[in-house]
């Protein structure tokens, strides 16, 4: 018989997150065993607690009453989700990074991410998901924020960050954050390292 404080533990989780907050069953492996949290997934599907989003992946969805539907999936919080469930370190890059920190208004329909696993690419809806694969040595030893900066940068492109961008920048970072990011970032690219160091040096 499966253990019922072990499934309302689960449920407690689920219920506590987030709307459209995604979700593996390795997710809950530290409350209860594999199969356990499996079922209690499916279980949630099935009440529409939980909706599944590709395979092994669910997300748990907003309804609008406004709209009267369900939103779509998050796209990134799919992403996350998929990288915890292969134990992969991801960064958004391209239109993607830059759209998450403010610099892109327009809304990707193909969200891009390094990874330190291999390519992959996955759709759902009219979204897809890219994963490009780069060596650990580019990824490891860097938080998330200082990887997503790295790779905004880049979707730049060498002379072409404004000042109107690294105030932009600046202002997504609380002090403590950039000094992590000028700490973690001291040994990539020259130029994008020299930017970075203009972004720390801002006025808030």
């Amino acid at each position: 018989m499966e253990d019922e404080s072990k499934i309302s533990l689960i449920t407690k989780r689920i219920d506590e997150a987030s709307f459209c907050s995604a979700f593996v069953t390795s997710d809950f492996t530290d409350l209860a065993e594999y199969e356990t949290a499996k079922k209690t997934i499916a279980r949630l599907e099935k009440k529409g607690a939980l909706r599944r989003v590709l395979r092994g992946v669910y997300d748990k969805p907003k309804f609008s009453s406004l709209l009267q539907e369900y939103a779509a999936p998050n796209p990134d919080q799919i992403a996350h989700a998929i990288a915890r469930n292969y134990n992969w370190t991801i960064s958004a890059s391209g239109n993607t990074a830059l759209n998450q920190l403010g610099l892109s208004t327009q809304v990707p329909a193909d969200w891009s991410y390094i990874s330190s696993g291999p390519y992959k690419k996955y759709t759902f809806g009219n979204v897809t998901l890219t994963f490009s694969h780069r060596s650990d040595s580019q990824m490891t030893g860097m938080s998330e924020k200082t990887l997503l900066l790295i790779q905004a940068l880049k979707a730049i492109g060498q002379g072409n960050v404004s000042e109107a961008d690294i105030k932009l920048i600046r202002k997504r970072f609380s002090s403590d954050i950039c000094q992590t990011i000028l700490s973690e970032s001291r040994y990539t690219i020259s130029w994008i390292y020299e930017v970075i160091k203009d972004i720390c040096r801002q006025e808030r």
